[in-house]
């Protein structure tokens, strides 16, 4: 059968299908569609910064209709999202509306209601969340069924406050007003549909129906009239019925005066009218409409989307439909004309998820653009924008709030810090300690003890005894290019130099018994000036090391971010040091401590030398102590290696560790030399001397076979054997007294 083209023109037809000029090309509409509408909708969710909402639905082409073209909107929107689309059924159960009111309120987030209903429906959807104390908890927002209508809302005005509703712009037709109130029976028989409308707008019955005994319904008079016996509201679709009239006829105009210029009625060319042609003069007008809108049809056949925004309100004890604004292609609102449940003014919330709070991203649900959870961006991360969390720089840590990068505090060893004070004060007391005694040794510098304890060698000794004191303060001072030199060059040399002359003295005294054990001539290289080249030359190993090292690796200061990079990046600091890494360390004073165990072993192998004989016992004993010192130290230094003050605790065992060594070797050779020739100045007095052979004997065999012999007044042996080897530097003819139980 072949379809007719036969134009045809809506008044109230909105469904968004009947917009697909593939299957409705002869059809248009005065009405604009619920696409247009839907997307109304969606701009006053959006205004309202509602993003989470329901939908309800008559079942049917307008309600189905109008909620699919709302969630398409809404999907390419992209901000609102749908908790649940509800169906009405056209034949609802008992209670039907309970549950669905029900499960509307399994998700308390989801307020707002979008309803595409009829009237009826919305009436018992309002009663349902009535009956279930929902009053002011869902917002409404309804399509144009709804609109300004009494009806919906009659009796469930609590209910139904705040609603936000939707009605094509139009205006009410006074004439249409004064014509419809007065039509009675009389003079409107040929609306063969009016006497029905009689009997239900009055509630009676027409004399042709037989009345029933006992219904209470009353017998028409015929002299009821509209508006004044019952309730009159105009029909909102009457401008477009006329407006649709009116755009037929305007098409129809124009085409007889296109086909038949200057004749009255038809003519052969609009016998019969060619539908197709008539489509094209509909499409065509742009005329003005009865309330003043001008009336014209897109490509589609539909109207331009112009609509009135309502709200019902509740005040002063009355309720009120009230205007807040219109939707013209975009939405004006006026805000400060809203007025919610309750009278309160500010917005209701309808969200899927709270705002995340600063530092915060959002992790969204998949699936659910607008519901997400909120995580933390914690460690060193901050907010880089709403979903993403980024690392600061290595150099930076976030903020309280995590919401930006601050650049992290730079710490060093402060002058006023514990850790600086004990070491500063001991190297202080060393340093007097040690000045102290090169004054006496100067003051006294021809006296028989100075001049047997080896006064070139003493004098070396006690610089690098100073130089120990002094590193303390290159190791608190604050780095930079400079200091970070200064500490490679000494903070081993004073070490080596130190102990480059204690093992230059046991390894003499060694080669003096040994030699003296088989020959009445002394050794090589034991005059004061072959210790001093010996001393010299086994310190510049350490010297030519650190050149090395700086030709390689030229020092400077940096700024660790590592050292104390705390699990809480609140406490995350920045530590200025030198570029010396804790093995560059080790290695730095690993010289130092080889010359160390050298002397050591030479201590140990003069163990059998007498009691008071030289200073091989005292050099014994202030290795051992100094050994015992640095394997304190190793433990301690490394083994804070992964703690927060680990700058402080290595820097202090360091200082403190050199600090104690030199103070081993002041204390125990060279502050009793200082009491005797101080306090006992009649001990340091010249003796006779005998040959190196003898002496050498002499004192192998008295304390071989007998020990208290050392304990002899003046202690001879010892004595003698310093007097001859001084002479034998020297040639001098002087002898030494003895200093048997002081000189150490």
């Amino acid at each position: 059968m072949a379809r007719l083209s036969i134009p045809q023109v809506s008044y109230a037809s909105t469904a968004p299908e009947l917009s697909d000029n593939t299957r409705y090309d002869f059809f248009s509409r005065v009405v604009p569609p619920d696409t247009y509408q839907a997307q109304a909708m969606v701009d006053i969710v959006r205004a309202m910064n509602w993003n989470y909402v329901s939908t309800v639905a008559s079942e049917g082409s307008y309600g189905e209709s109008g909620v699919d073209a709302f969630i398409q909107k809404s999907r390419e929107d992209g901000s609102v999202c749908i908790s649940q689309s509800v169906k009405i059924p056209r034949e609802p159960k008992q209670g039907e509306f309970v549950k669905i009111i029900q499960r509307l309120s399994d998700n308390p987030n989801a307020r707002v209601i979008i309803l595409f209903a009829n009237e009826d429906d919305i009436r018992r959807l309002l009663q349902a969340a009535e009956r279930e104390n929902k009053i002011g908890h869902f917002l409404w927002v309804g399509s144009d069924s709804w609109g300004s209508k009494i009806s919906p809302v009659e009796h469930q005005e609590r209910v139904a406050e705040g609603a936000i509703t939707i009605l094509p712009k139009r205006q009410p037709i006074r004439g249409f007003d004064r014509y419809f109130i007065s039509r009675t029976l009389e003079n409107n028989r040929r609306n063969i549909w009016f006497a029905e409308f009689w009997e239900n707008n009055f509630n009676c019955k027409l004399s042709r129906h037989p009345l029933k005994k006992g219904s209470g319904i009353k017998k028409c008079t015929n002299e009821e009239r509209i508006g004044k016996d019952s309730l009159y509201e105009q029909e909102g679709k009457v401008q477009f019925v006329i407006d649709a009239v009116y755009a037929m006829a305007h098409a129809l105009h124009n085409m007889h005066l296109d086909l038949c210029p200057g004749k009255v009625g038809l003519c052969s060319k609009m016998e019969p009218i060619n539908g197709t042609l008539l489509l094209k003069y509909i499409r065509n007008i742009n005329v003005t409409g009865i309330a003043g809108n001008p009336v014209l049809f897109n490509e589609n056949g539909d109207a331009p989307g112009r609509y009135e925004i309502y709200q019902y309100q509740w005040r002063n004890g009355s309720s009120e439909y009230k205007k807040i604004g219109n939707w013209t292609d975009q939405l004006n609102l006026e805000m400060e004309e809203m007025q919610w449940p309750g009278g309160a003014q500010q917005v209701p919330t309808s969200i899927c998820s709270q705002p995340c709070k600063p530092g915060e991203r959002k992790k969204v649900v998949k699936g659910m653009p607008c519901c997400w959870h909120c995580e933390l961006c914690d460690g060193y991360q901050y907010q880089y924008d709403r979903t993403t969390c980024k690392m600061c720089r290595f150099d930076l840590r976030p903020n309280a709030n995590h919401t930006g990068c601050q650049p992290i505090p730079i710490v060093k060893l402060e002058w006023s810090s514990p850790w600086a004070v004990i070491p500063v004060l001991l190297a202080i007391v060393g340093i007097m300690a040690t000045l102290f005694v090169v004054v006496t040794f100067v003051r006294y510098n021809d006296t028989p003890i100075v001049k047997a304890s080896g006064r070139e060698l003493s004098y070396v000794l006690l610089t690098g005894i100073f130089l120990c004191y002094a590193t303390t303060f290159l190791m608190i001072a604050a780095p930079d290019a400079g200091i970070c030199a200064l500490r490679r060059i000494f903070l081993g040399l004073g070490m080596s130099i130190s102990y480059a002359a204690m093992l230059t003295k046991t390894n003499r005294i060694y080669r003096i018994f040994e030699q003296g054990k088989v020959s009445v001539s002394a050794p090589r290289f034991i005059s004061p000036a072959s210790q001093l080249v010996i001393t010299f030359s086994l310190t510049s190993v350490q010297l030519l090391g650190v050149c090395i090292w700086f030709s390689m690796d030229p020092s400077e200061a940096l700024i660790d971010y590592e050292d104390q990079r705390t699990v809480n990046p609140q406490l995350a600091r920045g530590v200025l040091k030198c570029d010396i890494s804790d093995l560059s360390l080790i290695l730095l004073l690993g010289y130092s401590m080889l010359l160390m165990v050298t002397c050591t072993v030479y201590a140990i192998k003069t163990r059998g030398v007498p009691e008071t004989f030289n200073e091989a016992k005292p050099i014994g004993f202030t290795m051992y102590t100094t050994c015992i010192i640095w394997l304190a130290f190793i433990p301690i230094f490394f083994g804070t290696s992964q703690s927060t003050e680990k700058m402080y605790i290595q820097t202090t065992t360091l200082t403190i560790s050199v600090s104690l060594s030199a103070s081993v070797s002041l204390g125990l050779l060279y502050m009793p030399k200082v009491y005797v020739v101080l306090v006992h100045p009649e001990q340091n007095v010249p003796k006779r001397t005998r040959s190196l052979k003898a002496v050498v004997t002499a004192a192998t065999m008295s304390n071989k076979f007998n020990p208290k012999a050392s304990l002899r007044p003046n202690g001879e042996a010892r004595t003698e054997l310093c007097h001859n080897l001084e002479t034998q530097a020297f040639g001098s003819k002087q002898t030494y007294i003895s200093y048997s139980n002081h000189a150490l």
